[in-house]
């Protein structure tokens, strides 16, 4: 009798989230070939020719991440390179180019984006940039920032980032040609003019970066907004600051009347390694509102920063349904990258994550987590906002046809008909790898 109300509450459960959320949603899983491929952070765009391209990364002395296409229309998944052969490194025993942590930017017919070290150093508990490699080896030379040709399939190496350090955000000015980045572990902020190739080190965004200790480190803002019509570049530090970058100007300055410091947004300590405090985690550039719509990470809010009055309007939350309903904030302790705005100009799509329920209580993770780590297992959500209507929907969660979940999932770019793709892990044949999956909606 047990038993059996057991699995009648669980099967209430299920029918209730499937009421809210809508059924099921089933992930179609690619094999790129790359066993070693490791967990990806943004390093996914779909672009002018209607294909997908990705990075897998790597995250030993000797491997270096690998860039790939793959063509809808053909159902085919082709290899374009090596990043460390790319970045002319194959033979020079360095840390590789284990790494691309930024979108692919499209400016007159080619891809632009850049690369992060792989291999590091445990020190406290926390990544640090690799000084101390195995004998033969020598430290990582720095992130460099590199083109792709869309129509003749060759890369160009367009220099080194600066002081040498490997690229963690990245964002272009496609009308003008500037790409703009910020380093890691100190984070410096540069701009790169593709048409003069001049590079300019602006300083760093947010003190010693995520290579400070105690009180004095600092985690860095992941995404860059670009206003297409000004030119202008915004990014945030974990203070709540908003800073702009105005093109050809020679510092960068903070925005002064609006901020991040939401009380929805929660509490936070600039200095704990543990979250991305105040600052937004993804944003988006909507061409026809001339305004930034973005996610606060932690706390799973929806945002609309129009950066001419200046003013910060917080919309919704837009966490999943589950999660709304148990009052829990998400299991990665940075919130997720996975969100965009559809080529409609009115979808926001967003990829977080949900409770995981066992006999109806929610499996609960680590109460405290370090730097960029998931505090437990939990379900992605595919969720969509419709900005016209201010209309939320959580599709529901998604599973492999074998009944995975696919897990660490902080990426996302989104096809002309709406087809969802990401990177995530695939168990197959008890080895677990990061790879491409594809995930159709009902708008």
């Amino acid at each position: 009798m047990r038993n059996t109300f057991k699995l009648a509450i669980n099967l209430l459960l299920i029918s209730a989230a499937s009421a809210v959320c809508g059924a099921d949603l089933t992930a179609r899983t690619f094999n790129s070939g790359f066993l070693e491929a490791h967990d990806t952070y943004n390093g996914i765009s779909v672009a002018s020719d209607g294909n997908v391209y990705y990075v897998l990364c790597a995250q030993t002395i000797d491997v270096g991440g690998k860039i790939y296409r793959y063509d809808p229309r053909k159902d085919d998944v082709h290899y374009l390179g090596d990043l460390t052969e790319i970045c002319g490194e194959k033979d020079l025993k360095t840390v590789p180019q284990g790494k691309s942590h930024v979108r692919f930017q499209e400016y007159k017919g080619k891809l632009y984006f850049a690369t992060h070290a792989g291999y590091y150093n445990m020190i406290d508990g926390m990544e640090c940039l690799a000084t101390v490699v195995p004998a033969g080896y020598k430290p990582y030379p720095g992130g460099h920032l590199l083109a792709y040709d869309l129509k003749s399939g060759k890369f160009e190496d367009l220099g080194l980032a600066p002081e040498r350090e490997a690229v963690l955000s990245m964002s272009m000015d496609t009308r003008r040609g500037v790409m703009y980045g910020i380093t890691w572990p100190i984070g410096y902020f540069f701009s790169y003019d593709v048409g003069t190739k001049a590079l300019r080190n602006l300083g760093p965004v947010a003190g010693q970066g995520e290579n400070g200790r105690g009180k004095a480190y600092r985690v860095l803002c992941r995404s860059i907004a670009i206003d297409l019509d000004t030119g202008c570049a915004y990014y945030t530090n974990p203070e709540g600051d908003i800073f702009r970058y105005r093109p050809g100007a020679e510092r960068v300055e903070k925005i002064e009347g609006e901020n991040m410091r939401k009380d929805y947004f929660g509490k936070y300590d600039p200095s704990d390694s543990g979250s991305m405090g105040y600052n937004w985690r993804q944003t988006a550039w909507h061409p026809k509102e001339k305004a930034v719509y973005g996610v606060h990470g932690n706390s799973g809010y929806l945002f609309r920063f129009d950066p001419a009055v200046p003013r910060l309007d917080v919309l919704d939350r837009i966490t999943s349904e589950p999660s709304k309903r148990t009052g829990m904030g998400d299991q990665f302790s940075y919130g997720y990258l996975g969100f965009t705005l559809g080529s409609d100009e009115r979808t926001l799509y967003y990829l977080t994550g949900g409770p995981i329920f066992v006999d109806g209580k929610r499996l609960a993770g680590k109460e405290k987590s370090a730097m960029g780590e998931a505090k437990g297992l939990e379900n992605l959500h595919v969720i969509t906002y419709d900005i016209s209507t201010g209309g939320y929907k959580d599709h529901g969660p998604v599973f492999y046809k074998d009944g995975q979940r696919p897990l660490y999932v902080n990426s996302i770019a989104v096809a002309e008909d709406g087809t969802v793709y990401t990177l995530a892990r695939i168990t197959e044949n008890g080895h677990t790898r990061t790879d491409l999956i594809q995930v159709r909606i009902n708008k």
